[in-house]
């Protein structure tokens, strides 16, 4: 068996550019600060590499780091951003201005008529027993850049149901990149990029661990990836301005029609595919795929 081996002429050809700067500093410093936030480093060193153990889900520190990524954020440079955006994009302004909150309860969809969106939501609520919150529970709405993290986080699950990206492993991704690449084409690349900061910490540590330890979970990721782009790409527009307050009486389908949400995988496509990365689902390891003939 030949040993993969690295040359000195592979290290001269890759690294021949690299400096070395000198520092009278007695601790790691960098040019970027999120390498020199060091429970950052630990986080996202152990949070891609390892596996998705049944002591520790696939889910876990996602707060620890989303909180560390807010916290070394420019904020003068994004309200700035958040001013430049609402002057040239009106739905934008709108939408900050309106701060209509989809924080809905299950009595005031009680009235929403089967196929709509706001049955949907009710049957959500009903048969998983979760809220719609998710994710910046006690936040209060102040100014424009609490509401975004309000609705944001409240319109995750209302994202998945009219995707059709279902809660899984292939539809997470999916619903993950369809949102980058929708908002990347529609605001300035810095506002797009603070808003897809998570977005890029969740997929690169999934693309990671199922590159690491879940061949058939990887096979499934660049799938997802690519319906997801596919789709994300077509939407009107990012689907983070909709008003779903506006639409919980519109059937799903019309919905799609008139955000260009398209295509629509079919209805369970995905279903099963925790499975393939998970350890502490039931029916971890059991292949989904089959061989190409």
């Amino acid at each position: 068996m030949t040993e993969a081996k690295i040359s000195d002429a592979d290290r001269d050809y890759f690294n021949g550019a690299i400096k070395t700067i000198a520092t009278e500093s007695s601790v790691l410093v960098s040019s970027s600060r999120y390498l020199n936030h060091a429970p950052l480093r630990a986080l996202i060193a152990q949070e891609m590499l390892r596996r998705n153990g049944p002591d520790l889900p696939n889910t876990a520190y996602i707060p620890e780091v989303a909180q560390i990524l807010h916290d070394l954020e420019d904020m003068h440079e994004v309200i700035g951003l958040f001013e430049a955006e609402k002057a040239r994009l009106p739905r934008f302004r709108e939408w900050l201005e309106k701060r209509s909150l989809a924080n809905f309860t299950i009595a005031e969809l009680d009235h929403c008529l089967p196929g709509t969106l706001g049955a949907r939501i009710r049957d959500f609520m009903v048969s998983s027993g979760y809220q719609l919150d998710l994710f910046f529970q006690e936040v209060k709405v102040v100014n424009d850049f609490t509401f975004y993290l309000r609705q944001t986080a409240l319109t995750h699950d209302i994202e998945h149901m009219v995707t059709g990206f279902g809660p899984n492993h292939g539809g997470e991704v999916a619903l993950l990149t369809a949102n980058m690449h929708a908002k990347a084409r529609y605001f300035h690349p810095s506002l797009s990029a603070f808003f897809s900061r998570i977005a890029t910490y969740l997929k690169a540590k999934t693309i990671m661990k199922d590159g690491l330890h879940y061949p058939e979970a990887m096979v499934l990721n660049l799938e997802a990836e690519y319906l997801g782009a596919e789709q994300g790409r077509n939407w009107a527009y990012p689907l983070m301005l909709v008003d779903w307050r506006a639409y919980v009486d519109h059937q799903i389908s019309d919905i799609r029609a008139e955000l260009n949400i398209t295509p629509v995988l079919p209805q369970g496509t995905w279903e099963q595919t925790n499975r393939l990365c998970n350890e502490d689902d039931p029916h971890y390891g059991e292949p989904l795929l089959e061989a190409a003939e």
